[in-house]
């Protein structure tokens, strides 16, 4: 398999990409067309410039080329979980998914919450070279909610954002003074929202499912309680904040309410909640079991709905590697999250045979939508922008087996099923770190 950087073309080298669909949402192009790159970067679209000859020409008829997708939420689980995963299981993970910059939450251990920690793990996934890791600098000290960080520091030290992770900050004091803290150095703050007291013990929606099967629940109101709150404080202080994850049609609303009134805030989902929904549970699935849980066909409903009117700006994977015992126990007493990163793009493109958004659209979630949140300059294939670049084949067919599954994480409730799309080649800054095996077929 030929998806390690030792082995692909150097960063400088000249590659042309010939006569494959370019979907680039934030120039609007969209058409057959051949892209060329040089020396990390977007060199032309169309003709290429004279005496511009390929190290390696790709044949991409038939093929979509996008710019790489950019993910909020990736649990690379290093430093302190590498029985779960590592740095490099799961950048390379993201290289075959198509997914070229992932930022990494915060609740590693150490936690992020230094320049040090923050440095180590961008130092870690250069030294691989599969993706670009942006990490969450943590909002507070330990992810405890009582003391707030060194934020310039961490802004310093590359962290683009501050996140809490999944653990709330209880003490709204406290979170006011992080936000004006955040607001000072221009940073965005990404929030899970979620009322720990409210939601505490529980590991399903609280609702008609969750009663039947006798799982204790997390109702709606742990959801909208945190988004008011959250909603308020940064009308008060003016920060930039980002909810990461909603899962109501409550939710939704309300963010979208506040947007309306000038409110600086954003909000994504999960790929997962776009499908699933509490009815899923029914055979006590622990590959179901999810922070925030699945809720009812109405909220997916409002979700995808939301999506289709960019009240929710950006789809993302929220990959949490597992180790083999985590989904073994009573349901209750199973550890939350799932495997996520090569089901993202097979689940969007499902997204856009349902019409829920068109293709355009849908990588527009994936790439510019996020890389726009994130303050980075990336989702976009112009000349001169990085050459970040995913390269699929939209009808090619195959069966998600867990155990062949990239990542060392291998839980997910889509096992099984028939998936269509397939990475064949990702790049990253103009080099090829992932290739499609010649052996594997559609």
């Amino acid at each position: 398999m030929a998806n390690s950087p030792a082995t692909a073309l150097g960063a400088g080298s000249r590659i042309s990409i010939r006569n494959g669909r370019l979907i680039d949402p934030a120039s609007g192009h969209d058409g057959e067309t051949d892209l060329h790159l040089a020396e990390g970067r977007v060199l032309a679209i169309g003709a290429a410039p004279a005496a511009a000859q390929p190290d390696r020409p790709l044949a991409a008829r038939g093929l979509v080329l996008c710019p790489g997708p950019v993910d909020h939420s990736v649990r690379l689980r290093e430093p302190g979980h590498e029985h779960k995963a590592t740095i490099a299981s799961e950048t390379r993970a993201a290289a075959a998914a198509g997914v070229t910059t992932l930022c990494c939450p915060p609740d590693t251990r150490p936690v992020i919450d230094t320049p040090a920690v923050a440095q180590l793990v961008q130092q870690i996934a250069e030294r691989h070279g599969f993706a670009r890791v942006l990490p969450a600098g943590a909002v507070t000290q330990g992810l405890e909610g009582r003391s707030i960080t060194e934020m310039a520091a961490l802004k310093q030290a590359g962290c683009p954002v501050l996140s809490q992770a999944n653990r709330p900050i209880r003490n709204t004091q406290v979170q006011r003074r992080a936000l004006e803290y955040a607001a000072t150095f221009g940073l965005t703050v990404f929030l899970q929202p979620q009322d720990s007291d409210l939601s505490e013990g529980g590991c399903a929606h609280e609702g008609r499912v969750s009663t039947r099967l006798g799982l204790p629940g997390i109702p709606q109101a742990a959801e909208t309680v945190a988004v008011a709150r959250d909603l308020a404080l940064a009308e008060q202080t003016g920060a930039r904040i980002h909810f990461r994850g909603l899962s109501t049609a409550r939710g939704v609303a309300m963010v979208a309410e506040a947007r309306a009134r000038g409110v600086p805030v954003t909000a994504d989902v999960d790929m997962h909640q776009l499908f699933l929904t509490e009815d899923d549970l029914d055979t006590f699935d622990a590959n179901c079991h999810l922070v925030p849980p699945l809720r009812t066909r109405d909220d997916r409903e409002a979700l995808r709905a939301a999506l289709a009117s960019g009240d929710l700006a950006a789809i993302t994977s929220d990959h949490q590697p597992h180790d083999a015992d985590a989904k073994l126990a009573p349901f209750p007493e199973t550890t939350p999250g799932i495997s996520a990163l090569e089901t993202l793009l097979p689940l969007a493109l499902r997204l856009v045979a349902a019409g829920v958004l068109d293709l355009p659209g849908v990588i527009a979630a994936l790439t510019v939508g996020p890389a726009d949140i994130l303050g980075r300059d990336l989702g976009r294939l112009t000349p001169g922008r990085p050459a970040d670049i995913c390269i699929f084949d939209p009808e090619a067919t195959w069966t998600l087996i867990p155990e062949r599954l990239v990542s060392h994480g291998i839980h997910t409730p889509f096992a099984h099923q028939e998936m269509r799309g397939r990475v064949v080649w990702t790049l990253l800054g103009g080099r090829i770190v992932f290739e499609l095996p010649r052996t594997v077929t559609a």
